[in-house]
């Protein structure tokens, strides 16, 4: 313990503050359209003497709101994955906008996140999903701005490469679990630290045995308890792959080893995560299920927003439950630990072919057990890479690209096997 501290700086760590800046923040919102984004919007439109978004980028399906959030926040600049989706944007903007109004720039193309990530501003925030949020996060840091980090794959799948590029406390994280233990971590110093304490909800499956799990639909999957969030999301907390990719996110962003991470399922999801200190305390960080705290975190450390979300009524009586995971029925835990010890493109590996084998079940043609069975299938045979060798972006692109194809494969195959 008493060698932490002689240790480089975490990537977030919440007693440095990366760039700190008196004022209002410029903003620009990468993954604008989605959950994470459109909180976003909604607590800079609350708060417009501490924020201004000046540029948004979205996959390009949804320009409508695109176009209506450009207006509203009276945006610079916005970007869109897709380039067949410009004349769409380009007509919704016209009906967004008075005849004299000036329209905003348009970026187009599988890039153009990316060059946003670079512009002139305070904070990005990284609320993409899937790995292509890598090569924003590193243009972000590259360009020294203070990186809001909700896209957690990008570190994942590329963390030698992020922390060869951040600076100590540039990143700040905008997950649930991640925005708690930054807090946590304020009360000590990192000799302090004994332990990460991770909670999961179970999901909605919690407390079935993995027998029971053999017939569960696409519904039952996304039915989830307590949060409301995208599909992939939702599908990855059904299975705790989510928990998973956490671990390792956890490990690379505060430098933990992971024997000292432990995940426990909190069915309430009102303790979010929790930090355990050397002298046996244990501090907690609770709010009601809310995305819009974390958020407020990532886009105003080291202030606090008043009224970001819910708090508590402390007038009404509420029970908090914690249990221990199960480790058979939820292997995924476990694997993540495996690929994040591996290390190099171990990681992208997992990720990639976890993101096939959700969308196969997503479309009925995968069962739901078989989901962690094809990606651990996947992983074993990726085997173990050479730690010898620096990693590279191509390096993970290549190894999800082989990831996806080779998932797609064995899915096909259980597909035809669950059938017979």
């Amino acid at each position: 313990m008493g060698g932490m501290s002689d240790r480089p700086a975490p990537l977030a760590d919440p007693h440095l503050l990366f760039d700190p800046a008196a004022g209002r923040r410029d903003i620009v919102i990468l993954g604008s359209t989605g959950s994470i984004g459109t909180q976003a919007i909604d607590l800079a439109l609350r708060n417009p003497d501490r924020f201004r978004v000046t540029a948004l980028s979205a996959a390009g399906g949804r320009v409508g709101l695109l176009a209506e959030q450009a207006r509203r926040l009276r945006v610079n600049t916005v970007a869109v994955a897709r380039e067949d989706a410009v004349p769409a944007l380009k007509e919704a903007l016209n009906v967004q906008y008075g005849a004299s109004e000036p329209l905003p720039e348009i970026l187009a193309g599988p890039d153009a996140a990316t060059e946003l990530a670079a512009s002139e501003c305070h904070t990005v925030l990284n609320g993409i999903t899937g790995s292509i949020g890598l090569a924003p996060t590193l243009a972000a840091l590259r360009a020294g701005r203070t990186l809001a980090l909700a896209n957690k794959e990008s570190l994942i799948v590329g963390g030698p490469l992020v922390k060869a590029l951040a600076k100590p406390g540039q990143i700040i994280p905008v997950d649930s679990e991640h925005a708690a233990l930054f807090q946590a971590l304020a009360a000590g110093t990192r000799a302090d630290v004994r332990k990460l304490v991770v909670t999961a909800s179970g999901g909605p499956f919690r407390g079935r045995t993995r027998a029971e799990l053999a017939e569960v639909t696409v519904a039952d999957a996304l039915a989830h308890p307590t949060w409301a969030m995208g599909p992939v999301i939702t599908i990855n907390s059904a299975t705790l792959v989510n928990k998973g990719l956490e671990v390792i996110e956890a490990h690379l962003l505060y430098d933990i080893p992971f024997d000292r991470i432990e995940v426990v399922v909190h069915p309430q999801s009102y303790v979010h995560s929790m930090v355990e200190f050397s002298d046996g305390s244990t501090l907690a960080q609770a709010t009601p299920p809310d995305m819009r705290g974390p958020i407020a975190i990532g886009l105003g450390w080291p202030e606090r927003i008043p009224d970001a979300a819910p708090a508590f009524d402390w007038t009404k009586a509420s029970t908090w439950e914690f249990f221990p995971l199960d480790t058979e029925a939820f292997p995924s835990v476990g694997l993540a630990r495996h690929v994040g010890a591996l290390g190099s493109t171990a990681p992208a590996v997992f990720n990639a072919a976890n993101e096939e084998c959700v969308e196969a079940f997503l479309a009925g043609r995968l069962p739901f057990t078989a989901i962690m069975d094809t990606v651990s299938a996947v992983v074993d045979e990726h085997g173990t890479p050479d730690a010898g060798t620096s990693l590279t972006v191509a390096d993970v692109l290549e190894a999800e690209t082989w990831a996806r194809a080779r998932a797609q494969e064995m899915a096909a195959r259980a597909a035809v096997e669950a059938r017979a």
